[in-house]
């Protein structure tokens, strides 16, 4: 059975030969041969895809009994790095011994040296506010769990109050040539506002065996922080994709204007030209190298198989080993290596960008958008508080409860920077 390694190896020498047989054949110059072999080539880099993404599955489940350890290692070298206290009342070990054994486990010492919240009923729904390096690690790790906190610009505010963000659109607006002696004609700016409001967003409650908590060997911040992350973060770019601004934020898809409607008969496909249409819709003042196209994996199946008015494919396979789609999950919690040259799937020289919660292809379905997604704007409020669960509908069980509470939204400052192309309703 070949390792991940090879896999990545014969894909990335089928993506390179993909790309000399496109570079070597511009133009007229491609034909039936040309697309056959190209054909051939995509078929074989899909297969090997599928089977890296195998390997992977296997890899992090592997990983995950690895998982702690790491992060608690980082977690403390960075404490040490940033000079953060060691002893008992340093928050993360206080932290962690309210995560094993609850209030009982924390004294009043250490209470008093952390910031906490307390619910006015029972002692058994207490509330912990998260460590801020603990929760910068969280709101770092959602990354990895959607597109949207990868392409966007993040906000933090230290509260939750309904904040409007200071909009200006000077597509429209010129200078003028004057002549000697004649005065320049007015011409102000005109401004606007969004709302940049945040909503409150749980992780659902974790159930956590008491073995589990009692195995002194398994670090339990680095445990609960990885699932607090990946249920907050997939929550998160569901909103921030599709959210309707009322109880959720509003999502870049709703926000965005409309670039393209396809034509009749495009309920579940695009064609070229289409695509064509979508890009010059954006402004170029805002068509630079930021922008990029979105789309759900159902679509990229449709794209991968587009053909220009000389029938060359527009989809340019990268040939980098390590890195495919620019998909946040593999990319390291959503950070590229600066010093490594990435070299993404392109279409029509712009990046793509996986994000699943966007609509598969479907009659009426906003299934892609370009443009540049720096302008849709996410914003963190607070802290992000846990609550530890040890009453007798855990008791009976043998476990303990924990639920995370955050607040955050997200809005598209610009509609005019990001346009979605809307499949035909027939």
């Amino acid at each position: 059975m070949p390792s991940i390694q090879d896999l990545r190896e014969k894909r990335a020498a089928k993506a390179t030969e993909a790309r000399q047989l496109l570079d070597a054949n511009p133009g007229a110059k491609w034909n039936s041969d040309h697309q056959a072999a190209y054909d051939a080539l995509i078929g074989e880099i899909g297969d090997t895809e599928q089977q890296i993404t195998n390997h992977e599955r296997l890899m992090d489940l592997e990983a995950d009994t690895r998982f702690d350890g790491v992060v608690a290692e980082s977690t403390a070298k960075a404490r040490r790095d940033r000079g953060l206290p060691q002893d008992a009342n340093d928050p993360t070990k206080v932290f962690s011994n309210w995560i094993r054994g609850g209030d009982k486990a924390v004294s009043a010492e250490q209470w008093s040296a952390i910031r906490n919240t307390m619910s006015t009923t029972t002692g058994s729904e207490g509330g912990y506010t998260v460590p801020s390096l603990i929760g910068s690690q969280v709101i770092d790790a959602m990354k990895a769990f959607g597109t949207m906190r990868a392409v966007s610009e993040t906000i933090s505010t230290q509260n939750g109050q309904a904040l409007s963000f200071p909009t200006s659109d000077g597509t429209s607006e010129t200078g003028e040539w004057v002549a000697q002696n004649t005065t320049a004609t007015a011409s102000d700016a005109s401004f606007g506002t969004v709302s940049l409001n945040v909503f409150k967003v749980s992780s659902k409650i974790i159930a956590v065996p008491f073995e589990l908590l009692q195995d002194s060997t398994v670090d339990m911040i680095p445990f609960l922080t990885n699932r607090i992350a990946q249920r907050l973060g997939r929550i998160g770019n569901t909103g921030f994709t599709v959210g309707t601004g009322t109880t959720q934020p509003d999502g870049i898809v709703p926000k965005a204007s409309s670039g393209k409607v396809g034509t009749t008969g495009q309920t579940t496909t695009i064609i070229y030209d289409d695509i064509i249409d979508l890009m010059h819709a954006v402004d170029p003042s805002y068509r630079g190298s930021r922008c990029a196209f979105m789309a759900p994996d159902a679509l990229l199946k449709v794209l991968r198989k587009l053909k220009d008015t000389a029938g060359r494919p527009i989809w340019t396979p990268s040939y980098d080993s390590g890195i495919t789609l620019k998909n946040p999950s593999a990319m390291n919690g959503g950070f590229i290596n600066q010093n490594t040259p990435q070299v993404y799937d392109t279409l029509l020289g712009f990046d793509v960008w996986v994000n699943n919660d966007m609509a598969a292809p479907a009659a009426n379905a906003k299934s892609l958008v370009f443009g540049d997604f720096s302008y849709y704007k996410i914003r963190d409020a607070m802290g992000i508080t846990l609550f530890r669960f040890d009453d007798s509908a855990y008791a009976k069980l043998g476990q303990i409860g924990f639920l995370a509470w955050a607040r955050m939204g997200g809005n598209l400052v610009d509609t005019n920077a990001v346009k979605y192309y809307q499949h035909s309703a027939t």
